[in-house]
Order: structure tokens, then C-alpha cells, then sequence
């Protein structure tokens, strides 16, 4: 069984290198079955903690945009002139 870094010490980037690392290991199809379970699960932790991130993230910009006065307060900053997309 290989030894892998504690998910909760990597960096969102590093964890997503490592998910499509092993995405990429499993797509080959040249690991022998049980490697391949191994890498399996160690992908579906690493895909379950990059979700819980990109929803508490979600939810940060939720509260940061549900606070109106933040953007509208700033002198000179009009959102619908100022942010281009």
C-alpha cells in the first residue's frame, strides 16, 4: 500500500494534481487490479474533499455578494460599468 499525503495538508492544487494524476494512471489501464482499487479510493477522497472546498468557497462568495452594501458603498465603483465579463 503506497503512503500518501494527508489530504487535509495539501493545497486545493495540489490535491486536484494528484486526483487527475491517478485519473490519468487509471485511464491507462496498465496498474494491476488491486492498484487500481487503491488508486480508486485515494481518488474518491481526494474528489470528496475538493468538493467540500469548492463549496465552502461557494459559500463564502455567497455571503460576500449577499452583503450589498459592500460593493455599493465604494465611492466610484459602479458593478454594472466597473466588471466586464
Amino acid at each position: 500500500m503506497a503512503e500518501y499525503k494527508n489530504v487535509k495538508d495539501m493545497s486545493f492544487k495540489e490535491a486536484s494534481l494528484e486526483l487527475n494524476s491517478i485519473v490519468h494512471s487509471l485511464e491507462n489501464g496498465d496498474l494491476e487490479l488491486e492498484e487500481s482499487l487503491e488508486m480508486y479510493g485515494r481518488g474518491v477522497e481526494l474528489l470528496k474533499d475538493l468538493h467540500n472546498r469548492l463549496d465552502k468557497a461557494e459559500q463564502q462568495v455567497a455571503v460576500i455578494l449577499a452583503d450589498e452594501n459592500t460593493m455599493l458603498d465604494v465611492p466610484g465603483f459602479n458593478p454594472s460599468e466597473d466588471i466586464q465579463f
